[in-house]
């Protein structure tokens, strides 16, 4: 799997998604040293990646977003065929 360059904080944020680890901005800036993750899960998505943000309470009452590569639903998987087809890709 050679899609991001090793040396990147995509591929380190890619690669503890793809290995099935959840990562919230908290982390992400912790381990990775991302500041915004909404920008490399974006990079991850145009790759063509499922990437789900899911939102809980933690512990301490304050919303987090976990993001994690996950199955595309039907929906999504039509709607990129349906733009395949009007020629929008």
């Amino acid at each position: 799997m050679k899609l991001f360059n090793p040396e990147t904080k995509t591929y380190k944020l890619f690669n503890a998604m793809y290995n099935g680890e959840t990562v919230t901005a908290a982390q992400a800036q912790k381990r990775f040293g991302i500041k915004n993750i909404s920008a490399e899960v974006s990079r991850i998505r145009q790759s063509g990646y499922a990437v789900y943000g899911n939102q809980r309470v933690a512990g301490n009452g304050v919303k987090v977003t976990e993001y994690v590569i996950g199955k595309p639903s039907r929906a999504i998987v039509a709607a990129g065929y349906k733009a395949m087809s009007l020629g929008l890709v």
